[in-house]
């Protein structure tokens, strides 16, 4: 793994106001959806950011892209001409970098704009930088096209002739043309019947390959994760609780919660029994309890974790935000 990254956030927030009923209605609040979130990907590294519905690892992957403005905190990213805070960055100047930034969309239907031919969706990137036109154009779009498993017959075609999985490899044939540093991808096989996420899982693995992609995989399907990842990030509540190697995590996780994660998967082994054993339900990002936002449904707290909360600290091969693995064991 490189030693600088490509992309480094840095106490990343996003917060959505809240206004009260009335005409004239006053902010009563905020939706702490993204909170002191900090990570790095690596050149050439997949890094996994899962965590259960409403965890904020959608609204983290799209406020690094700043398709949300956030909040606070830095997204340092390693662009062609240097480092750069996307997060201080004015729209103007964000617009030479898309080039280099680029998304994977969970919904292959609405991510695509029903009145272009696949031709014009996949050739629109490069004729808004200016970088082709004509028959050079047409040349890479058929190229990124059959990379993708597609014929250069579909260029004439629109959406709704192809099935969900091709219009997902739409989708990433898109992202992919203008041969970016960073892919995110936002759970893009989620929407998918899943006889058609295996094909497009392989498609990610080989693509991966074939252009040592560096990416970040929003997902919450974990076996997904397993497969495509190098490292882990877990999100709970807005904030990230662990992040690990991938084997290390899925072996011997840290965190309570991930641990949690991990028992609900459902396994292929009916003698096996699945554990749903933690209780109560998750934090509520407009009103977070003290200290670390997981205490109420941990089996393992004690008085601290509702009082301070726990910072990321190393605990073995992760990182993890749990006074229960952070602290010194005092001997009696």
């Amino acid at each position: 793994m490189a030693s600088e990254p490509l992309l480094s956030v840095r106490n990343l927030e996003k917060h959505f106001p809240i206004f009260g009923q009335g005409i004239v209605s006053k902010q009563i609040g905020w939706v702490r959806a993204v909170s002191d979130v900090t990570f790095d990907v690596f050149p050439g590294e997949t890094l996994g950011l899962v965590g259960e519905s409403g965890s904020g690892k959608t609204t983290t992957a799209r406020t690094i892209l700043r398709a949300l403005r956030p909040t606070g905190g830095q997204v340092l990213f390693r662009s062609k001409s240097g480092v750069v805070d996307l997060a201080q960055l004015s729209e103007k100047a964000l617009i030479p970098l898309r080039t280099e930034l680029q998304m994977v969309f969970q919904d292959p239907v609405s991510s695509l704009n029903p009145r272009m031919s696949i031709e014009q969706i996949v050739g629109e990137p490069l004729t808004i930088h200016n970088l082709a036109r004509g028959v050079e154009l047409k040349r890479r779009v058929v190229e990124m096209l059959e990379r993708v498993g597609l014929r250069s017959e579909h260029l004439a075609r629109y959406p709704h002739e192809f099935s969900g999985g091709q219009r997902q490899r739409i989708g990433i044939a898109r992202s992919l043309v203008m041969n970016p540093s960073l892919l995110i991808l936002d759970e893009p096989v989620s929407a998918l019947d899943v006889s058609v996420q295996a094909q497009v899982i392989n498609l990610l693995s080989d693509l991966r390959r074939e252009l040592n992609l560096t990416s970040l995989f929003v997902a919450h399907d974990l076996s997904v994760v397993r497969y495509l990842c190098d490292r882990v990030a877990v999100m709970y509540a807005g904030r990230v609780v662990e992040i690990a190697p991938t084997e290390d995590l899925f072996q011997n996780p840290q965190h309570p919660y991930t641990r949690a994660l991990l028992a609900a998967v459902p396994n292929a082994d009916p003698d096996i029994p699945m554990d749903f054993s933690v209780p109560g339900e998750v934090a509520n990002p407009a009103n977070l309890p003290p200290g670390c936002s997981f205490h109420p449904r941990c089996p393992e707290r004690f008085a601290l974790c509702s009082e301070l909360r726990p910072e990321l600290q190393a605990s073995r091969a992760a990182q993890v935000a749990c006074h229960a693995r952070t602290l010194p064991v005092v001997s009696a």
